[in-house]
């Protein structure tokens, strides 16, 4: 019952790397550009606190709750 595999060959390539000294550095990837250009001065004020805030709670992306506490904490409110 090999289900398709041939036995004796191993045809696995792992590409993992556990030596953290052999990688290269990793830019965090960010739920938004890392850019803000062509935005209003508010979209960018906007976009800034949302890397900040995850940033500081080592967060790739954030939940709407979330979003809603940056916004106020920006003073936007209903």
């Amino acid at each position: 019952m090999s289900q398709g595999l041939e036995t004796g060959v191993n045809n696995f390539i792992d590409r993992r790397c556990y030596d953290l000294a052999q990688r290269s550095p990793v830019m965090e990837r960010r739920q938004f550009a890392n850019t803000h250009e062509g935005l209003s001065p508010e979209a960018e004020e906007l976009g800034v606190a949302i890397d900040q805030y995850k940033l500081s709670h080592r967060r790739r992306f954030i939940t709407y709750e979330e979003t809603l506490d940056v916004m106020k904490s920006l003073g936007y409110h209903k």
